[in-house]
């Protein structure tokens, strides 16, 4: 695995799933549990060779673990040159090549490989902040994947539309103060909210995530999940998060 690696940086991490390992840069910004539940979530929707599109693909963390699903095609779209060559050597290292395929390009301006109308599902685990919060420096890759410098959930929501079929699925995580923001977005680009779920750190902690799946031309109707609690007052994962995790790798 040590021939995939370019620099000191770089380190390969075992996913512990299904023997599956992921390149990360200490000095990039690093996959979390928001993935992992995302994944778990759009897995959950996959029941066919689907055509996936992740949006902000990153690592690559994403189209990885979906390659576990039934999904057919799956496509990651990212902006930073050197993050793509790192999710596309992870795709490589794992021998997924065939089915996983990552695209350099910006949401903005989707690249022609990405055809219109085409997805059946396309998701996302965009920037959560918008350009005003917090410190950021825009040469700083990690500010980029955090802040809304370079992608809005307007672009996103945008994307969506313009990529995903009639009734196609689009699946994100984001933070619950920003979901007024995401479920007007998504009405104003014809993506109808259908379900929720709210992620908590703790069971008395305040959710800090949330999944939201949207339906493109969908009938109005929004469903309200089971919460997902993370961790127990201990620190320990719950049972939840461990079944989670085992369905990953089931």
């Amino acid at each position: 695995m040590e021939k995939y690696l370019i620099n000191a940086q770089e380190r390969v991490d075992k996913l512990h799933i299904h023997g599956l390992n992921i390149i990360q840069n200490q000095d990039f910004f690093r996959y979390g549990t928001d993935a992992v539940l995302l994944s778990w979530y759009a897995a959950g929707k996959i029941n066919r060779k689907l055509k996936v599109a992740d949006l902000g693909t990153g690592s690559g963390i994403i189209p990885i673990l979906l390659s576990l699903s039934k999904a057919g095609e799956i496509h990651g779209l990212e902006l930073q040159p050197h993050v793509a060559d790192m999710a596309k050597r992870s795709v490589e290292m794992n021998s997924l090549t065939p089915k996983i395929t990552i695209i350099q390009g910006d949401v903005r301006e989707l690249p022609e490989f990405f055809l219109p109308n085409t997805y059946d599902m396309v998701v996302s685990n965009p920037p959560y902040m918008n350009a005003k919060e917090g410190f950021k420096n825009i040469k700083d890759t990690v500010a980029v994947s955090r802040h809304e410098l370079q992608c809005t959930m307007k672009d996103i929501a945008f994307a969506a539309k313009r990529l995903l079929k009639t009734k196609g699925r689009f699946v994100l995580v984001h933070r619950p103060n920003r979901i007024v923001d995401i479920f007007y977005e998504m009405r104003l680009h014809n993506i109808e909210p259908k379900a929720m779920i709210l992620i908590k750190p703790k069971k008395s902690k305040e959710a800090n995530m949330v999944i939201i799946e949207g339906l493109k031309e969908g009938k109005p109707g929004l469903k309200i999940l089971p919460d997902i609690v993370v961790y127990e007052e201990d620190g320990s994962y719950t049972k939840q998060i461990l079944e989670i995790y085992g369905k990953e790798s089931s």
